[in-house]
């Protein structure tokens, strides 16, 4: 599966980011048509899925045209966001293109926790909102979660949460230590396993 991040612009500013994405433009991304040449090579070495990743892939404005595009190649598509860009209508686009899974970046089931991580206030009721877009309209949907040793220790009410959003399933990622996050403590090993 290739994870590919379509940009590093961001409209957060998350604590762990390992890219140190912000809300301007970088220089070097992609054109929308050598985009499309990435996804032929991808499709001709017949990869199982694409992950559309950042930065934020819903700042990208040709993110469904290149979904399109990978889906007439007959690729599996993904999009890994943080939730606060998805309205209706695009959790409803997400579901007519085919998108196979659609995770939301979420590191805490208390709104002012979630918000301190994505350094922007009211971040969390606007994820909540993609969330409950994507399960409204039928997109397959999950959360996604950075470990760290904050975020350990509040897995029950992570899964409390999951249970009552009907949220489909969960992926905890291990921190890199790179970017914003090369402030942060990893887990060791032992604390991962027991997480």
């Amino acid at each position: 599966i290739v994870v590919w991040n379509l940009t590093r612009t961001c409209n957060l500013k998350c604590v762990h980011c390992y890219t140190a994405s912000e809300a301007c433009k970088y220089e070097g991304e992609l054109t929308t048509a050598e985009a499309k040449e990435v996804l032929k090579d991808l499709a001709e070495y017949q990869v199982p899925a694409v992950l559309f990743s950042g930065g934020e892939p819903l700042v990208r404005p040709d993110l469904f045209e290149l979904a399109t595009f990978a889906r007439e190649l007959k690729l599996h598509v993904v999009a890994s966001t943080n939730g606060t860009l998805i309205t209706r209508g695009i959790a409803e686009r997400f579901k007519q293109l085919g998108f196979a899974y659609v995770g939301i970046s979420l590191d805490s089931a208390i709104p002012a926790v979630h918000d301190e991580f994505r350094g922007v206030k009211g971040a969390f009721e606007r994820t909540m909102r993609g969330f409950r877009h994507c399960v409204d309209v039928g997109q397959k949907v999950g959360l996604r979660l950075t470990l760290t040793r904050h975020t350990a220790q509040n897995l029950d009410q992570i899964f409390d949460f999951l249970e009552r959003e009907g949220i489909d399933r969960a992926c905890f990622y291990h921190l890199c230590p790179a970017g914003r996050g090369k402030d942060l403590s990893a887990l060791s090993p032992e604390q991962a396993r027991q997480a």
